[in-house]
């Protein structure tokens, strides 16, 4: 890190949602693979307790060193100026001011020889950051006491099979202990096969730099929050004879001390504050009240949408909030007075700023319209930042100024969205084969006439739990810039729209769900946009699942692309990360075998098949293993299918290396060139 603040950036007025051009249309160019690594991600914003600032992250992309790095940067309530306060190829992640405003705390690995986060404080005065920890695991989260002199960690257990750092590697060279595995969930994407490791909370001393254990034993404890006395902490653990079995987490209160008493908040058997929610425990300002995230029922898991809810910090019967609005809510946190619950709202293709009452009552949309404001920070006076994106625009911080109008803090894009042509991206409505209205989006080129029918690309979400919003998307820039429509359905399964909708596939994967994409293609066909003899089909993760799900259902698209998926679902069973998935949905294979068979009909019937597929996966994939693609490689090959099976070398199930991500960008518009270009043989109509 260099010292001192020394490089100072004059914010451009951002166009974000202002439909104002930087240029003239004509002078402006197509979108290529390679501007993937020029879009800056911003995200995290944190205003300072001061008001004055605020602190937030952007990644950025080198191909030239086929590197990615996250730095800090500020940015002035005013919106005069944002400046970088961290550099290099390393990357810094969480910021948290100090509640003086003075320090910044952030995590980081750099220096660790580990590889392991450590926790850092760089004073705003200027000078180099302070590394504070060097804990053998690394530190996952961390929150501020409200004396500033004490910091909460949550901090993971040592890998016990990692080299210790100054070990002569080839001298100290022995023969690796076997790994002795006795949970029930044995396997998580990025971390590997799961031992006897856990995390933990510590508590610091900032003076002194003491480490000290607050909580211990077979479990996670995790999302730490204070009380506003700085007496308890709050936290979210799972605590049970085989926690793996279950997603039932709860809210925990320990004593902010060494041996400290620990005692239990809620006691449902649903989910609180599941981690994947990323929400702590939000305490309310007269520390009386704890609001956080209440699951539905655990055999529907993900499916069925989370609540707000409030319990007595000093125990009692908790109070839900909103039973009845059916929709997913996330990051709640109090206003400074107390008197509003704060919180982003998932709707259809959108997600909003809201806001209720802690004692009930309506919800009020705070900012609207259809973009997706996915975080927000509340400062005092109530001062709210927010990161928000459009179809337009990546992802910038905005102050949500009187009357809930936005006003840019960044504009880390603007010149790049300066130099390129947007497509036109619509929101789409269309009725399914069973009469069931489906919503998502569809885009054109920029330069598509009006009448024009193009070759077209039905694009696949992941999940299924998740849905595509009024968001900046790359992809569907690309394809739409290299000439074709792009079609991309939220069909059932989604979210947004209600737990009955988004359950419509429960243990029914391939069905209704293809039944709705591929509603979304004849909608297209029949508004004489995309040509029906030139279709191509593709996603990742359970994009990808549906990809192959619809080839195996249709002969009508001349080209896919399936990404880290799996068609075999019976091979899934205890080879991937979903086994309480699998068992809450599915039950297990030796009692429902029908059920895994029905849903494995790509693999059991890829005879079926005759679209010409590329195959795509990280080697190191466990969340969606490499040898699910490898199978229907294997037999796409077989059967005399064109298939090509690319792997990545040491990745995982999001692709992170540049030249990786550049790579699967161009096999992509190679591979649908190949086959959806008008000299190509023209694809079978039928289903």
């Amino acid at each position: 890190m260099r010292k001192g603040l020394t490089v100072l950036i004059s914010l451009a007025a951002s166009t974000f949602l202002a439909g104002a051009s930087g240029s003239l249309a004509q002078e402006k160019r197509s979108w290529k693979p390679e501007d993937f690594a020029r879009i800056r991600d911003v995200s995290d914003p944190q205003i300072s307790p001061d008001g004055a600032w605020i602190a937030y992250t952007v990644k950025t992309v080198d191909l030239a060193k086929d590197k990615s790095a996250v730095n800090l940067w500020l940015a002035n309530w005013s919106g005069s100026e944002s400046l970088p306060i961290t550099f290099g190829d390393e990357t810094q992640t969480h910021p948290r001011f100090s509640p003086d405003s003075k320090n910044l705390a952030f995590l980081s690995s750099r220096t660790d020889s580990r590889e392991n986060d450590q926790l850092w404080v760089w004073n705003r005065r200027g000078g180099d950051a302070e590394k504070i920890t060097d804990t053998k695991g690394g530190v996952d989260d961390f929150a501020w006491s409200p004396d500033g002199k004490k910091l909460v960690l949550a901090v993971e257990d040592p890998d016990p099979y990692a080299v210790e750092p100054g070990a002569d590697k080839e001298k100290d060279k022995k023969t690796a202990p076997p790994m002795v595995i006795k949970r029930f969930q044995f396997k998580q994407d990025k971390i590997g096969y799961l031992v006897d490791r856990y995390t933990h909370l510590y508590l610091l001393d900032l003076a002194t730099k003491k480490l000290e254990p607050l909580t211990s034993g077979s479990h996670d404890d995790v999302l730490p929050s204070w009380s506003p006395d700085g007496r308890e902490i709050a936290f979210v653990t799972r605590r049970a004879d085989d926690p793996d079995r279950t997603d039932n987490w709860d809210i925990y209160v320990v004593e902010a001390r060494a041996g400290g008493k620990e005692r239990q908040l809620t006691t449902s058997p649903e989910a609180d504050d599941n981690p994947d929610w990323e929400t702590a425990p939000a305490w309310s300002p007269d520390g009386k009240w704890i609001a956080y995230l209440h699951g539905g029922d655990p055999k529907l898991i993900e499916y069925v949408t989370n609540t707000l809810a409030v319990i007595p910090a000093a125990g009692g019967p908790p109070r839900i909030l909103t039973a009845d609005r059916d929709r997913n809510i996330y990051r709640v946190r109090w206003s400074p007075d107390g008197d509003w619950l704060d919180f982003v709202l998932e709707e259809d293709r959108v997600q909003h700023l809201a806001r209720m009452k802690p004692s009930g009552g309506p919800i009020e949309v705070v900012v609207g319209g259809r973009r997706t404001v996915s975080e927000f920070n509340v400062g005092p006076g109530g001062k709210i930042a927010i990161l928000a994106t459009d179809t337009e625009h990546p992802n910038e911080v905005f102050a949500v100024e009187k009357g809930n109008a936005l006003r840019p803090l960044t504009s880390q894009n603007a010149p790049l969205l300066a130099e390129v042509r947007m497509a036109k991206i619509e929101e789409t409505s269309f009725k399914s084969e069973d009469g069931t209205e489906v919503h998502g989006f569809l885009a054109r080129p920029p330069e598509a006439k009006p009448n024009e029918k193009l070759p077209a690309l039905l694009r696949l979400h992941g999940g299924p739990q998740s849905q595509y919003t009024n968001a900046f998307d790359f992809s569907m820039q690309l394809f739409a810039a290299n000439g074709y429509a792009v079609i991309a359905p939220n069909p059932r399964g989604s979210t947004g729209r209600g737990a009955d909708y988004c359950k419509g596939i429960y243990a029914d994967w391939g069905h209704k769900d293809v039944q709705d994409d591929l509603a979304a293609v004849d909608d297209a066909v029949a508004r004489g946009i995309a040509d029906p003899n030139r279709l191509g089909v593709g996603g990742w993760s359970y994009g990808g699942m549906s990809t192959n799900y619809v080839i195996a259902t249709t002969t009508r698209f001349a080209a896919a692309t399936s990404g880290a998926s799996i068609s075999n679902i019976i091979a899934g069973y205890g080879t991937d990360q979903y086994i309480r998935d699998y068992e809450n949905e599915l039950g297990t294979p030796w009692k429902n075998f029908d059920t895994w068979t029905r849903i494995s009909f790509p693999f059991l019937h890829a005879d079926k098949i005759r679209t010409p597929t590329l195959f795509l996966c990280g080697q190191k994939d466990f969340n969606v293993p490499l040898p699910n693609s490898e199978v229907m490689y294997q037999a796409l090959r077989s059967l005399g299918v064109p298939t090509e099976l690319v792997i990545y070398p040491g990745q995982y199930h999001g692709l992170t290396k540049p030249s990786y991500l550049l790579d699967r960008y161009q096999r992509y518009l190679a591979w649908y060139a190949k086959w959806i270009h008008p000299s190509a043989p023209a694809a079978a109509t039928g289903r």
